[in-house]
């Protein structure tokens, strides 16, 4: 694995982390307010969305969102699509990104990174290779080099090479630009999918579907 960086990764990243996420969260504290009175207005409690994603060395940590869609059930009392419950207001929090800002808090709290490859569902884990695994080795982040290189509007295998790329180049100067880059996507909405809709499928899914058709070509030679 390349060492480029190291100083910057082992000593300085995390204490940068704190700082800046602590200004963050402080300088932004009334955006938090104004979004959270609107979320819940417009969707209800619990204003704050938990998941349980995997962590540095897939430590599972519990990941803050503002919520974005509704609880909306079928007959059966099953949850309907994503697509169905993700609102109008909870599409405008997510292509501005303002559903992300709640993560400030498990940066400052040591759980991800500013900047590291995004943490993905704890489901996909008994399904990634022992190279993808290793976008584990990092703290993950708010935004990283797969982000800025596409976001949801791109292939897995394309997602996970940027991570991997990123994994074995932690620079200062590397931080500094995908932040950069972050904030002129995010003012631009580019690359903006809508997980169920525009982005590809669940990677558990996705690689089970490719499991499968391995299986039924070996099947027929």
């Amino acid at each position: 694995m390349n060492s480029k960086g190291g100083i910057y990764k082992r000593f300085i990243k995390r204490p940068m982390d704190f700082i800046l996420s602590l200004i963050a969260i402080i300088v932004l504290s009334p955006v938090f307010l104004i979004v959270a009175l609107l979320v819940r207005i417009k969707l209800g409690s619990p204003v704050i969305f938990k998941q349980q994603r995997p962590g540095l060395n897939e430590k599972i940590f519990t990941m803050y969102k503002f919520r974005t869609m509704t609880d909306e059930r079928d007959e059966n009392g099953e949850l309907l699509p994503d697509s169905v419950r993700l609102t109008k207001f909870g599409r405008l929090l997510r292509s501005t990104s303002l559903d992300e800002l709640p993560e400030l808090f498990n940066i400052l709290k040591g759980d991800m990174s500013l900047i590291g490859p995004r943490p993905l569902a704890v489901q996909y884990l008994p399904y990634y290779t022992e190279e993808e695994r290793r976008r584990h080795s990092v703290r993950p982040g708010l935004s990283g080099l797969a982000q800025v290189n596409g976001r949801n509007n791109t292939t897995w295998e394309k997602r996970f090479f940027y991570d991997l790329k990123y994994v074995d180049n932690i620079t200062f100067l590397g931080d500094m630009k995908i932040v950069l880059s972050t904030i002129v996507k995010i003012f631009k909405r580019e690359n903006i999918g809508e997980r169920g809709v525009d982005s590809p499928p669940d990677f558990h899914i996705y690689r089970k579907n490719i499991m499968e058709s391995e299986k039924v070509n070996e099947y027929k030679r």
